[in-house]
């Protein structure tokens, strides 16, 4: 992967016991939007971790688990369990990549004895990135802010799957400068689905545009959401529709990293 690299960084807390966690980077956030992946580590140094971010990390394996490619997502799903098998947690800035590692791999190991308690034991330290900072770190962000109206998309698997749902917004309510505006149908899916917008780029056209409609009704100058495969849709189908609002992931605004251009813009020169 472009991102990751090997990398141990000591913050203690309070009781001068960091928090061992390993970074999950996702395939989108590493090819696409490395500064999510950036973002999540600044985000759990400062709430007292202690990052690993393991090279030898893959893709979780979805892609291939929805296309019924069951020998290749175990084969993707062992290499992630071996990565991780130091970590006393494991944490991800994608509801639908934690979703497969949380749900997925204990039922597709169920059958395997060799690898059923590994999968299980993977699946019991996995977090979303905002569930683990609200309710297991009890995180309070301090003196973040940015200044804009915002809007946020809720993910199918992180919502349906995970229940990730108050806690961007719990973290978000303490950024300073931030005003937020809940679209219509927050909930809804914005038609990506991975291979769903693939096999049906006709429905997932017409539901990303329908979603993009709301999100203009709110008067957001800002989008954000917690995976990034809905935010590229989304912030594809604005920019095609000629609709001057930025895209980010939730972790770039926590961080303090949304200063830069946003998910669909090109990058400034110099």
């Amino acid at each position: 992967m472009l991102f990751v690299r090997e990398r141990f960084i000591v913050v203690e807390t309070e009781t001068k016991l960091p928090v061992n966690v390993g970074l999950f980077v996702t395939c989108l956030a590493d090819l696409m939007r490395p500064q999510v992946a950036f973002a999540a580590v600044a985000l759990l140094e400062r709430a007292g971790c202690r990052v690993r971010v393991p090279r030898q990390q893959s893709c979780c394996g979805q892609p291939a688990l929805n296309s019924g490619d069951r020998a290749s997502t175990i084969d993707i799903a062992r290499n992630v369990i071996q990565s991780f098998d130091p970590d006393d947690y494991v944490v991800v800035p994608s509801g639908s990549c934690a979703d497969t590692l949380i749900n997925k791999y204990p039922a597709l190991f169920r059958h395997d004895m060799q690898w059923a308690g590994r999968a299980q034991n993977l699946s019991d330290k996995t977090w979303e990135l905002t569930s683990f900072l609200t309710e297991k770190l009890k995180f309070s962000l301090d003196d973040v802010s940015y200044s804009g109206v915002c809007t946020y998309h809720d993910s199918c698997s992180g919502l349906r799957e995970l229940g990730i749902q108050k806690q961007p917004r719990t973290l978000l309510s303490s950024v300073k400068g931030l005003t937020l505006s809940e679209m219509e149908d927050s909930n809804v899916c914005c038609g990506f689905g991975g291979l769903f917008s693939v096999k049906y780029p006709d429905i997932s056209g017409r539901i990303v545009s329908d979603k993009c409609g709301q999100i203009v009704q709110t008067d957001a100058d800002t989008v954000l959401g917690g995976d990034l495969g809905c935010l590229l849709n989304i912030a594809g189908r604005l920019r095609r529709e000629g609709k001057n609002i930025k895209v980010f992931h939730i972790a770039e605004v926590l961080a303090g990293m949304a200063n830069g251009p946003a998910i669909g813009e090109a990058e400034r020169e110099s």
